[in-house]
């Protein structure tokens, strides 16, 4: 993982932190943009993903005889806590960690960021994203679908920014934010909501129900 994305992997971890001191504990429980899960469940996901070596990583796979979902689900429950408060602790204590599965470092950026307004979003929280490191992130997902398919979710869409250089792809256009942009091409449907353009249907279609 190199120093840079690195020290933007830490800053949006604190930032998140930050905007969870002290919310009140039923609202850990509000539904959160990834399907089945809490705001708590994201953040104990977010914090178990911080704390999985690659090697730490394959004895899961392989305990769980390459069930990725169920790896996903057992290290979720390790990271949880009693409440939302301890959660939300034990996501404080990897803030700065530099431990990380076997994936590129822009790509633990970008869980970080997606899962981040996962969470956010819900509870009515705004984060105005650093353009450089949401850009950053949208330059990797527009030619990726490891982990999450993106790259296939906007084939034949032009995406083009509107608060920052952004812009990829041809074919219908599809513009906002880039934030939006990210989370669109992540199948986050509710972010289609803020985009713009000829393509935005489709690419609602292509992200599936809310």
């Amino acid at each position: 993982m190199t120093d840079a994305v690195r020290a933007l992997i830490h800053a949006e971890r604190a930032a998140l932190a930050t905007d969870l001191a002290g919310l009140a504990e039923e609202r850990w429980a509000a539904p959160s943009l990834c399907a089945g899960l809490s705001v708590r469940e994201v953040l104990a996901h977010l914090t178990a993903g911080a704390s999985l070596s690659p090697l730490r990583w394959l004895a899961g796979v392989i305990r769980c005889r390459f069930d990725f979902d169920k790896q996903v689900a057992m290290r979720l429950a390790e990271h949880l806590g009693a409440d939302g408060a301890e959660t939300l602790r034990r996501f404080e204590r990897v803030v700065t960690s530099t431990t990380s599965p076997p994936l590129p470092a822009v790509a633990m950026l970008g869980e970080t960021i997606v899962h981040g307004e996962d969470i956010r979003r819900p509870l009515g929280i705004r984060r105005d994203y650093p353009i450089g490191t949401v850009t950053r992130v949208a330059e990797y997902y527009r030619r990726s679908d490891l982990v999450v398919q993106a790259k296939g979710r906007i084939g034949g869409l032009r995406l083009v920014a509107s608060d920052g250089p952004f812009e990829t792809g041809s074919g219908a256009v599809v513009s906002g934010r880039t934030v939006a942009l990210v989370m669109a091409m992540t199948g986050r449907v509710a972010h289609c909501d803020e985009l713009e353009g000829d393509g935005v249907p489709i690419l609602r279609a292509r992200c599936g129900p809310a």
